[in-house]
């Protein structure tokens, strides 16, 4: 009997010899899976982080996209802007070009009117101006001139505008010496650019005697009717009537 508790005692005593360590082993498993639980954990979040910072970046990436796409249609716009403006520019200058040459071009030839370029008058050609124009000198300009608003208004002929516009008005000066003249019923009347335009009203005797041969002169339609000025004396109108 006392050998069977011995050898009991000696069983259970290796039992819990073999038992305890494992035991110890089984814990320290337990712990260590709880130590990797979290990186498990964690490794399993990565991917759903990833996943969802992925949207996130493809948004920004568009938003970025956008942007850049704005600044290039902003930049085209501009660029358009300068380059009409330069078009615009250009063609303005061309058209000033034009003008200019045209302007030239009628300064020319109404200097050749107006100059030793035309046929000389004949004396009595020269008598019978000079007598015209001297007639129709007012030593009070004041007093005895009239304006088309005075006289009732303009009933004459009218100028087309194109024609107006192209050879009349104060950028439009020429000579009256040399031009076809006449004398109808006392008043003096000269023909420039295919109209015949007669005085209807004096001129003031403080110009020049010759004024009518030196100044370079032009008609406007102002106030209602037309009038000739003197560039020399710009602001005196003498009324004018047009026909053809």
């Amino acid at each position: 009997m006392k050998a069977i508790g011995i050898i009991s005692t000696a069983a259970l005593t290796l039992v819990l010899g073999i038992a305890v360590p494992m035991y110890a082993q089984q814990e320290e498993h337990q712990q260590q899976d709880q130590k990797d639980k979290p990186a498990q954990q964690e490794e399993k979040r990565a991917p759903q982080q990833e996943k969802q910072a992925q949207p996130q970046q493809e948004q920004k990436q568009q938003q970025e996209q956008q942007e850049q796409n704005k600044q290039q249609q902003h930049a085209q716009q501009e660029h358009a802007q300068q380059q009409q403006q330069q078009d615009q520019g250009k063609q303005q200058q061309r058209a000033e070009q034009q003008q200019k040459q045209q302007d030239q071009n009628k300064q020319q030839r109404a200097q050749q009117q107006g100059g030793h370029a035309q046929p000389q008058r004949s004396s009595e050609q020269q008598r019978v101006e000079q007598t015209a124009w001297q007639q129709h000198s007012s030593q009070r300009w004041d007093s005895d001139h009239r304006d088309w608003e005075q006289r009732g208004g303009y009933h004459g002929y009218r100028i087309p505008d194109n024609r107006f516009e192209g050879y009349f008005g104060s950028n439009h000066g020429f000579r009256i010496y040399g031009l076809p003249f006449l004398v109808v019923s006392g008043y003096p009347r000269f023909q420039y650019e295919g109209y015949w335009f007669s005085l209807v009203d004096p001129w003031p005797g403080y110009w020049a005697n010759n004024w009518y041969d030196t100044d370079d002169v032009y008609v406007t339609y102002v106030n209602n009717g037309y009038y000739l000025f003197d560039q020399r004396y710009p602001n005196v109108a003498i009324a004018v009537s047009v026909s053809l």
